[in-house]
């Protein structure tokens, strides 16, 4: 059992933990636990990626800190309970229309956004509620878009596939629309000189788009510092890669562009193949490819109970062997990177965290019918705007 002093200070830490924001709140476990001695950063070996057009891989041997895994722990836990939290509210009807979970792809989105900075860009797809809280939204913001309410991220008008954020733009609707749109976010940051880089994410499914190679084309040719990811989770809505693509090396369908072939269940190999991608973009080689393979643990959305073209089995085999936060986790423990209990009481808080933005998201009134028009230019007089009959005006103000 635990020492009488362990006790004491994990009753001290409930008490006041109420008092801190969950991240003070992690602060104060971290000072109340240095008694225990924690390994403060450790090596781990990760997998090989597979290259293209590439004379070295990224590092194999990796460093991972005590803090770095406490957060990465917590933003893929913060992910996965929202997902989670989502999917209930959409079997009450709370949520309506497009939703399209990302739980069991969270190691893709953390380990991006360790390898790049918050001032570096992304867009991505419509499964992009994980990302709009790793660039910088927040739970409340995300449940309260969900729900469409005024509180939402996107003042409750863009709903789930539609959430901004700075330098995040945002869920995209049309299959493989976004990828052009993030060449053009690099060509920005190359004409600015500002050493910045541009992420573009897709799916398998979109990765037979055919302005997806349109766009490879133009970064090649002008050198942009895009990074070109294909979120391969093997299924295109209900259809599986070996079903649509002719070639399933989609790090090497950018022929002529490097690429790079990464587990994208394991976080630290998301990361540092994201940072070996960042290296080469920034020092003006042009752009790179990399093919994340990864799963997702729901259906292509909400309207997909997605086992009809896969089995249960399938699914409970992949949350078994490779489940990206059972893997962090793991590894923090045989570590001596934390203990049980610590992880317990970051879910317990990021439990908490996803309900109180439920609530929030179900009492939050929706927004009033005259800012339906609102925002439709950035910084434009006001303008009447025509309704669903030419005697309702509605006014537009930016």
């Amino acid at each position: 059992g635990s020492s009488p002093l362990v006790v004491l200070l994990n009753y001290i830490q409930l008490k006041i933990s109420p008092f801190f924001s969950p991240r003070q709140g992690a602060a104060a476990v971290v000072s109340a636990r240095t008694y225990a001695d924690f390994t403060t950063q450790a090596t781990f070996e990760i997998k090989k990626c597979d290259i293209h057009k590439l004379d070295e891989a990224p590092a194999t041997q990796v460093v991972m800190t005590r803090d770095e895994g406490l957060k990465y722990y917590r933003v893929m836990q913060t992910i996965r309970r929202m997902e989670l939290k989502a999917d209930q509210l959409y079997k009450q009807k709370i949520i309506r229309g497009f939703c399209h979970l990302y739980d069991g792809q969270e190691a893709c989105a953390v380990g991006i956004e360790a390898g790049i900075n918050l001032t570096d860009h992304l867009i991505t797809a419509y499964r992009a509620h994980g990302y709009t809280y790793t660039r910088g939204g927040t739970v409340k913001e995300i449940m309260a878009e969900l729900t469409g309410r005024r509180g939402g991220i996107a003042k409750g008008k863009g709903g789930s596939m539609h959430m901004y954020t700075k330098n995040f733009y945002g869920g995209n609707g049309i299959v493989g629309a976004q990828v052009p749109l993030g060449a053009g976010v690099a060509l920005a940051c190359q004409y600015q000189g500002n050493n910045e880089l541009s992420v573009s994410l897709y799916g398998d499914g979109a990765a037979n788009q055919g302005q997806i190679f349109e766009t490879y084309n133009m970064a090649a040719l002008w050198k942009l510092p895009a990074i070109f990811i294909c979120e391969n989770n093997r299924y295109g809505m209900g259809t599986s890669v070996e079903r649509s693509a002719a070639s399933t090396d989609y790090y090497k369908r950018g022929d002529y562009i490097p690429g790079l072939r990464v587990d994208g269940m394991d976080v630290l190999c998301v990361r540092e193949a994201t940072k070996f991608a960042a290296d080469h973009c920034r020092s003006g080689k042009g752009p790179m490819l990399m093919e994340l393979q990864t799963y997702r643990y729901h259906g292509h959305s909400m309207s997909d109970p997605g086992v009809s073209y896969r089995t249960r089995e399938e699914i409970q085999e992949v949350r078994g062997k490779s489940d990206p936060i059972s893997l962090l986790k793991d590894r923090m423990l045989s570590n001596n990177m934390a203990s049980v209990e610590e992880l317990k009481e970051i879910d317990v808080s990021v439990r908490k965290e996803i309900e109180d933005a439920a609530q929030f998201a179900t009492t939050d009134p929706e927004p009033p019918l005259e800012e339906l028009c609102n925002h439709i230019f950035y910084n434009d007089a006001d303008l009447e705007v025509r309704g669903t009959n030419p005697w309702t005006t509605l006014k537009s103000v930016s």
